[in-house]
């Protein structure tokens, strides 16, 4: 499948805001089922642009403006080509031992309550990880009611646990924290997702979940839809938590009231070959 995507972020500030740094985690890379045909970034403030790697294997443009900004726009668009690899991930750059990503974050950080949950999905069944991490995509989906929504709007995983739903963030941040707790590593994957119904506007950039199983490797798993992301999804950053992950993280100083509008469109296009 060959996807397009357009991803503005629009930025207006109350006072021309001073010292703007962006750190954007916005290019998808090259692996296998994933090939990136076209992608730029733009920005409507003349400024340095600079990329790098970082520890996750994600590459990271720093955005710093020359002269003080009312507002900025951050443009995005590209071409994907992909294939439905069943969710199973191979060829990505891996920077950490795979034990890393046992470790809780804030955002990660389990409760009493859904440590039981973990323990009791790791319960049913055979005991095979993969089919226990379906089990668990599948008990998550059930347990929070996914509530299309911005990133902003994400909360620990223990208070989405209780709340019983949550962005496709806390989900992803639920699953994470039951897998890490019965020993399966696991990681957040920000990127993009093309709707089912075939319609390209879509409300914000998508997370899931990947998780480590022996003999396969990283797997990747939905919980806001219950599947193993297949051709419609572009995975672009990786992470413990959304935090490592996002694709825009910033810092200014000045500026006063800060309003933030996001518009993106993720269109499907026609089935391509590997050129």
């Amino acid at each position: 499948m060959r996807i397009r995507v357009v991803h503005e972020t629009i930025y207006t500030y109350e006072q021309p805001a001073r010292g703007l740094v962006q750190v954007l985690r916005l290019t998808p890379r090259d692996h296998d089922g994933q090939y990136v045909r076209t992608w730029r970034i733009d920005t409507t403030v003349d400024g340095r642009l600079t990329a790098r790697e970082d520890g996750f294997g994600n590459v990271v443009h720093w955005f710093t403006p020359d002269e003080p900004a009312d507002s900025l726009t951050i443009r995005v668009a590209g071409e994907v080509d992909t294939d439905d690899t069943h969710g199973v991930v191979r060829g990505t750059v891996e920077r950490l031992p795979d034990p890393f990503y046992l470790r809780d974050t804030d955002l990660c950080a389990a409760s009493p309550e859904l440590h039981a949950f973990a323990e009791r999905v790791a319960t049913e069944g055979d005991g095979a990880v993969l089919a226990l991490l379906h089990r668990l995509m599948g008990a998550v989906q059930g347990a929070v009611a996914y509530e299309p929504g911005p990133a902003s709007n994400a909360v620990p995983a223990a208070k989405a646990f209780a709340a019983g739903s949550g962005v496709c963030q806390d989900l992803a941040h639920v699953f994470i924290a039951a897998a890490r707790h019965i020993g399966i590593p696991a990681r957040y994957v920000a990127g993009y997702r093309a709707r089912d119904d075939g319609q390209a506007d879509v409300e914000a950039p998508h997370g899931w979940v990947e998780a480590l199983v022996p003999d396969l490797g990283w797997v990747a798993f939905d919980p806001c839809y219950d599947v193993s992301p297949a051709d419609n999804y572009i995975r672009v950053a990786t992470g413990l938590d959304y935090l490592g992950a996002a694709p825009i993280r910033g810092s200014r100083t000045g500026g006063g009231t800060e309003t933030l509008d996001v518009k993106l469109r993720v269109e499907q296009g026609r089935a391509s070959a590997q050129s």
